[in-house]
């Protein structure tokens, strides 16, 4: 099928910083008293807005976070942006070949503008976004597995739900896509396909991508 937008995730499918960002947040809940590894934080966090983390801590513990662990996440995660992240690898040819064929694209992310903002500098994507392709959880009040992210990027855009596709390598992301009406297609780079259950196809790397999206050669 070929679609009037293809819709990316931003963390693990534009930009490699699931790494880096999940080991940042385990080691500060950890500090905070939350004992956390780095798989734990995969498991629960991966594809989130950082309001699930509240609420999970909070769900398990009857604890609050500090009030400034929002800020203090943020700064360390973008100084390890800063130093290390990198594109997710394959991705640049993606958007090339997209730009190509006339297909429109755009990032729905759970994470802040700012910290798509950041990422994007510092991997060279912000070439290829700009501020009328990128949308945030902060947009709408609702992060993923809620359909509202993908909905407002797709009115947005001007596109019906029905002919957008959705690239994402979370379990809570491919639930957003699913409830909006969107095919999906999961990226198995971190994440077991049968995480993935019910999305419209499986790719592990992004060379397979435009195959998968009936792009010309």
């Amino acid at each position: 099928m070929r679609y009037d937008l293809v819709i990316f995730d931003n963390d693990g499918v534009l930009v490699d910083s699931e790494p880096l960002s999940n080991t940042v947040l385990a080691g500060y809940l950890t500090e905070l008293g939350h004992p956390t590894s780095y798989e734990d934080s995969l498991r629960d966090y991966m594809g989130g807005a950082v309001h699930r983390v509240h609420d999970l801590v909070h769900e398990r513990t009857g604890r609050r976070l500090p009030e400034g662990f929002d800020d203090e996440y943020h700064a360390r995660v973008f100084e390890a942006f800063r130093r290390e992240l990198e594109p997710v690898p394959g991705v640049v040819d993606v958007l090339k070949r997209l730009n190509q064929d006339g297909t429109p694209y755009c990032v729905a992310s759970s994470g802040s503008h700012e910290r798509i903002r950041v990422g994007h500098r510092k991997t060279g994507l912000d070439r290829w976004f700009g501020e009328d392709l990128v949308f945030s959880a902060q947009d709408v009040g609702r992060g993923k597995p809620a359909p509202d992210l993908f909905l407002h990027a797709a009115a947005r855009m001007g596109v019906a739900p029905g002919r957008c596709v959705v690239i994402e390598d979370s379990p809570l992301g491919v639930q957003a896509a699913q409830a909006a009406g969107m095919d999906v297609y999961g990226f198995t780079a971190m994440t077991p396909g049968s995480q993935l259950p019910g999305v419209t196809g499986l790719f592990s790397r992004m060379e397979e991508l435009p195959t998968l999206l009936g792009l010309l050669g």
